[in-house]
This record gives structure tokens, C-alpha cells and sequence, in this order.
């Protein structure tokens, strides 16, 4: 009987505590993010010289992404449009779209992140 008093006083009790730790956590988030000093991307990217660096500077393209870029490259030659990167494994329409205004097939890169 003790137990059942307890189980039942003290887990309401650790749900509320859980519930209210997560509305902070998640303030907190907000305000850090609105915060945070916003950066945008100038400039474009040629994808078919690009190293890891410039290419991570698209949105969405972290270091996996960008190796698969890269070895994509290795693998069949430079890109002859800028829609063949859906070929590339982790890029899809959607990624697409994002970075298609940032990347060109020939020239420099250009691209650099200003805030």
C-alpha cells in the first residue's frame, strides 16, 4: 500500500517536473536561435572544382554530403548539369532546389557566408 502511495504521488510529480524542464528547454532554444547572428550565402559554388570547404558552404551540404560530391566527381566525370546532383546519394529534389541558385558548372567559386 505504501508503494502504490508513492508511485502515484511521485510519478504526476516527475511528469510535471519533465514537463516543465522541456517548456524551458525549449525557450531557451528560441531565444538562443533568435539571438544568434544570421549569416547568408553570397557568391556561387562550382560544383565541379569545389573541395570540401566550399561545398559545405551550401545549405544543407555538411562534410558527408560534400565527400559524396566529391566522389560522385571521381567516379563519372564533372557535372554537365547542375540537376545531376540528385544523383548524388543524400541529395534530392528538395536539397535541390536550396542550392540550385549557389552552384554553377564552370568559373570560380565565389561563395562566401556574410552576416
Amino acid at each position: 500500500m505504501r508503494s502504490q502511495i508513492i508511485r502515484s504521488v511521485a510519478v504526476p510529480g516527475l511528469a510535471a517536473a519533465l514537463l516543465a524542464l522541456s517548456a524551458f528547454t525549449v525557450s531557451a532554444d528560441s531565444q538562443a536561435t533568435s539571438s544568434a547572428p544570421q549569416t547568408r550565402l553570397v557568391g556561387v559554388v562550382n560544383i565541379n572544382t569545389a573541395d570540401n570547404e566550399a561545398l559545405e558552404l551550401l545549405p544543407g551540404i555538411g562534410p558527408a554530403r560534400a565527400r559524396a560530391i566529391i566522389e560522385y566527381r571521381k567516379a563519372q566525370g564533372p557535372f554537365k548539369r547542375v540537376e545531376n546532383l540528385t544523383e548524388v546519394s543524400g541529395i534530392g529534389e528538395l536539397a535541390l532546389e536550396r542550392i540550385r541558385p549557389h552552384c554553377v558548372l564552370k568559373g570560380k567559386t565565389t561563395a562566401k557566408l556574410i552576416r
